[in-house]
């Protein structure tokens, strides 16, 4: 997968399989059983999550998220989508939604104070500097996912390994 292209920050994929959805999962649910070295697989439904075992992960450890959609009794269709830690992504959400409300409440205040006829210097530079933190949280999550990305390739390698089995 080039994910050196891609503009989103959460890479996902679409895989179809020749291979009934329920055998799939028990191939899954099979690998589970077996302690790996480097992963952990968790499963609930149609849910799959394989993830870097706890002493091996970083911040910016990858996990992925398969989601299995019986296309017919004989053909699944994987949707795969690699994340980063669920509590990263949470904090970097809330900063974008603290920097976005800044953002709209100066902009509204710079309104205002153009209306009023005040200065808004003060509103446009924190108007600036919420849109060049904005940009930075971006380019943050840009070096987060590339220092990643070998390990999203082990668990790409591994998802491959469970199919072929």
């Amino acid at each position: 997968m080039d994910t050196e292209n891609e503009i989103t920050l959460r890479l996902r994929f679409h895989k179809d399989i020749k291979e009934n959805s329920a055998s799939l999962l028990l191939k899954f649910e099979n690998y589970s059983k077996i302690k790996s070295d480097d992963f952990t697989i968790k499963t609930s439904d149609n849910h799959i999550w394989l993830d870097i075992i706890a002493s091996k992960r970083k911040y910016w450890t990858p996990h992925l998220h398969l989601e299995l959609e019986p296309k017919s009794d004989s053909e699944t269709h994987i949707r795969g989508l690699y994340g980063p830690d669920p509590t990263l992504w949470t904090f970097f959400m809330f900063l974008h939604f603290i920097i976005a409300g800044i953002f709209l409440i100066f902009c509204a205040i710079a309104y205002s104070d153009y209306i009023l006829k005040n200065s808004i210097t003060l509103d446009l530079i924190i108007i600036t500097l919420m849109t060049f933190f904005w940009f930075f949280l971006y380019y943050l999550a840009k070096s987060i996912r590339k220092k990643g990305h070998p390990q999203m390739n082990e668990l790409e390698n591994y998802f491959n390994t469970i199919l072929e089995s």
